[in-house]
C-alpha cells in the first residue's frame, strides 16, 4: 500500500511539474514575440512624386549589427527610377509612430529568393540558428505584415507548424503545368520547409522563428494557392514555404558577416 502510495504522489508531482512548465512556456511566448517583433521591418519604396508615403511591399528581420535586412529577392526586384526620387526603405516601429530608413541593395542570392540591405540605422537585432535545417514536427512561430500597412504599422504573429522538408517546387495539379524553371529547380532541388501554417502575402520576408527561443530558422518566401493571388486572402490554403537559415548565413557570409 505504501508503494502504490508513493508511486502515485511522484506521478502527481510529476504531472504538476510538467503543467506548470507548460505554462511558464506559454507565457513566456508574449515576450518572445515582443522581442522578434523589435527586429522586423517593413519593406518599402519611397516614391513622393508618384504616391504619398511608403510603398509597403513585404517584410524583413534585421541581422547582425544591426544595420542588416533580410527579405526575399522578389520583394526588392522593381527597377527603381534613377531619374526621381525613389528607393527602398525599411520601416520600423509600431501604428503611426514609425521610422523610414533608407535601404540599399548590398547582396541578392536570387536562387533562394533573398536579399541583403543595408541601412544607416542601428535597430535590434534577431538571433539566427546555428542549425542548417530542422525536421518535420518543429513548432513555429511567423511575425510580419501580412496585409501591409493601412491602417498604420501593426506586425502579425501566426503558429504553426513544420509539416515536411521538401524540394523547392510548389506542387502543381498535372505535369502539363510544369514549366522549365519547375523542372530546373526539381533536378537541382533545395530543400525547404513547407509549413502548417497561414501566411499572406505581404509576410514575404517574414522570420520564421522557434516561439521558445525566437531564434529565426529560416524566411518566409511564398504560399500555395488554388485560385488567383486574391484567394491567397479571401481563401488561405494554410500551406506555407520558407527558405533555411543557412541560405542567410552564406548571404552574410559573402558581405564579410
Amino acid at each position: 500500500m505504501f508503494k502504490s502510495f508513493s508511486a502515485r504522489f511522484f506521478m502527481l508531482l510529476s504531472l504538476l511539474a510538467h503543467v506548470s512548465f507548460a505554462e511558464a512556456e506559454e507565457a513566456s511566448f508574449p515576450k518572445v514575440v515582443e522581442s522578434v517583433s523589435s527586429t522586423v521591418v517593413a519593406i518599402g519604396i519611397y516614391s513622393p512624386l508618384k504616391q504619398a508615403g511608403n510603398q509597403i511591399r513585404g517584410t524583413g528581420f534585421v541581422v547582425g549589427d544591426g544595420k542588416w535586412v533580410i527579405t526575399n529577392h522578389h520583394v526588392v526586384d522593381e527597377v527603381l527610377d534613377p531619374s526621381v526620387v525613389e528607393y527602398y526603405v525599411a520601416v520600423h516601429g509600431k501604428g503611426k509612430q514609425v521610422n523610414a530608413l533608407k535601404a540599399t541593395i548590398e547582396a541578392v542570392d536570387i536562387k533562394h529568393d533573398l536579399a541583403l540591405l543595408r541601412i544607416n540605422e542601428a535597430l535590434p537585432a534577431a538571433t539566427l540558428s546555428s542549425q542548417a535545417i530542422l525536421p518535420a514536427g518543429h513548432e513555429i512561430a511567423i511575425t510580419g505584415y501580412p496585409i501591409g500597412a493601412v491602417l498604420g504599422l501593426y506586425a502579425a504573429t501566426h503558429r504553426g507548424y513544420i509539416a515536411a522538408v521538401t524540394p523547392d517546387a510548389l506542387p502543381n495539379a498535372n505535369s502539363s503545368q510544369l514549366t522549365v524553371d519547375m523542372l530546373a529547380r526539381l533536378e537541382n532541388a533545395d530543400l525547404v520547409y513547407q509549413l502548417d501554417a497561414t501566411a499572406y502575402p505581404g509576410n514575404s520576408g517574414s522570420p520564421l522563428y522557434l516561439p521558445k527561443t525566437g531564434e529565426v530558422i529560416g524566411v518566409i518566401n511564398k504560399v500555395f494557392i488554388t485560385g488567383g493571388k486574391e484567394s491567397a486572402i479571401s481563401t488561405p490554403t494554410g500551406i506555407s514555404y520558407a527558405i533555411p537559415v543557412k541560405h542567410v548565413h552564406a548571404l552574410l557570409h559573402r558581405v564579410g558577416n
